[in-house]
């Protein structure tokens, strides 16, 4: 829409007047990369005047029906440059071709900038790794099935400067081939893109691996904020994964300015919602994991817009997804037998479990008995802050009745809990779902199996989250 000085206005939209024409991307996607062609660019193409007499005509389709809404998280965007910390290093790929491999020094999401002269038909190849082989070859077997090529072919005529348009990849190496010659230092540059969330806090001390430590989060959580909270950027995956995104809210929220960019992402997951009420394990999502995400991974749809209001006190994300919320509460007690979540005689899925967990196996129907206890609790401090006092009445008591189950289930009468894994004791504290008098118990017990194992953690996603800041 376009809003003239004399208040008059015009409406520019797609119809049957619109031309097309295939152009220099020949090939383009998220996970594969990008092939572009630079003989076959139109110069001036998007310019006023430009004669599209040879274009072909559109199809034109049927309005769909989807809602098109504003945008309400920031854009992604280029936010910074990477620079190779040494020139390239000579290697043979699997046909004894010279390639050349770039290292970044830093592991990084988005894309490489090309700069290349050579004669026109040359095809330079660009492949995105995050680790070396031993023999110092890029490692690509990480990413499955995503290609995390580039290809680009030069129209010759002196110096080529080239950046994907429609792709990116998660590298610190990029292996480069077919280049005419000896490519130079600077052939290579990273550009990193993310959605822009500009920095919130910082973090340093006098211990230079802590600082390391905090350097490799704020990095990740760079390379995994892009468009939706991801879990990988590399692989053929990418997609907006519930339980990462729950058990890093809060770390998210100090690092940068993740309001608007949680705030769109609840929308995904509500869009995803069944009529049941059930969340998903991811969001958007492509139904490839079902319509119930299981514990801690389903529960990110209440536990990411309270982490939301802690941290920036705004009570919008709360009002809006209230009835959302309250949905799938409902849907947890009419699938909990005797408010026991994923009761081994229920059937249906049961979650991931603690995943990626040491050598620590913590019973699913455990897991999934304290996240509804705690989903029930936070909604009665939900209902609080909004003032519908009769609902927090109700949450609280809800939370009372899944916390004996829980107590009277996974908890014998001096203390100890099933499994005596970290994560059950740590979940159990956190929740607040042990009488004061057992509570000792499984401090006693956790700090014992910490010492058992060296000193080191047995969590896995669910119970990292909550052991490490207390």
């Amino acid at each position: 829409m376009i809003d003239y000085a004399d208040g008059s206005g015009q409406t520019i939209a797609t119809n049957a007047s619109w031309r097309t024409m295939t152009g220099p991307i020949l090939e383009s996607d998220l996970l594969m990369g990008e092939s572009y062609d630079a003989r076959l660019e139109f110069p001036g193409w998007s310019e006023p005047g430009f004669d599209a007499a040879g274009w072909l005509p559109v199809s034109v389709f049927d309005d769909p029906g989807v809602a098109l809404v504003a945008r309400v998280n920031p854009p992604v965007r280029r936010i910074e440059e990477v620079r190779p910390v040494a020139p390239p290093s000579p290697q043979r790929d699997a046909w004894n071709h010279p390639v050349w491999v770039y290292d970044l020094g830093q592991n990084m999401v988005g894309w490489a900038r090309l700069k290349v002269s050579g004669p026109a038909g040359t095809t330079v190849r660009l492949r995105f790794a995050e680790m070396l082989n031993p023999d110092g070859s890029i490692y690509t077997e990480n990413l499955r099935s995503a290609r995390a090529t580039d290809l680009y072919t030069l129209r010759g005529g002196g110096e080529e400067v080239h950046e994907p348009r429609f792709t990116f990849h998660g590298f610190r190496y990029v292996e480069v081939a077919g280049y005419p010659g000896e490519p130079p230092a600077d052939a290579v540059t990273g550009v990193v893109a993310h959605s822009d969330t500009p920095p919130a806090g910082a973090f340093a001390c006098a211990d230079p691996l802590i600082n390391q430590l905090q350097h490799n989060i704020v990095w990740g959580q760079k390379g995994n904020f892009l468009e939706v909270p991801t879990d990988c950027p590399q692989r053929d995956e990418r997609m907006g994964w519930a339980g990462d995104a729950q058990a890093f809210a809060r770390t998210a929220a100090y690092n940068m300015d993740v309001a608007a960019f949680f705030t769109k992402w609840q929308q995904d997951i509500a869009d995803a919602q069944t009529e049941a009420g059930q969340f998903p394990a991811v969001a958007p999502n492509p139904a490839v994991f079902g319509e119930d995400g299981g514990p801690a991974w389903a529960d990110a749809g209440v536990i990411c817009p309270w982490t939301v209001y802690l941290c920036y006190g705004d009570t919008r994300l709360l009002e809006t997804h209230y009835d959302s919320m309250a949905r799938f509460i409902d849907y947890l007690k009419a699938s909990s037998p005797g408010f026991i979540r994923c009761h081994p005689d229920a059937g249906g899925w049961e979650g991931f479990g603690d995943w990626l967990s040491i050598n620590a196996d913590t019973p699913k129907d455990l897991i999934g008995t304290a996240y509804f206890a705690y989903c029930a609790r936070l909604m009665a401090r939900i209902a609080g802050v909004l003032g519908k006092a009769e609902d927090a009445e109700a949450y609280e008591r809800l939370f009372q009745d899944v916390r004996r189950a829980f107590t009277d289930r996974f908890v014998t009468p001096d203390g100890l809990i099933v499994g005596q894994t970290q994560t059950a004791c740590v979940l159990a504290l956190h929740f607040d779902l042990l009488p004061d008098h057992l509570r000792p118990a499984a401090v006693e017990a956790l700090v014992r199996d910490i010492a058992r194992r060296g000193m080191h953690l047995s969590t896995g996603f669910v119970g990292a989250a909550y052991l490490l800041p207390r």
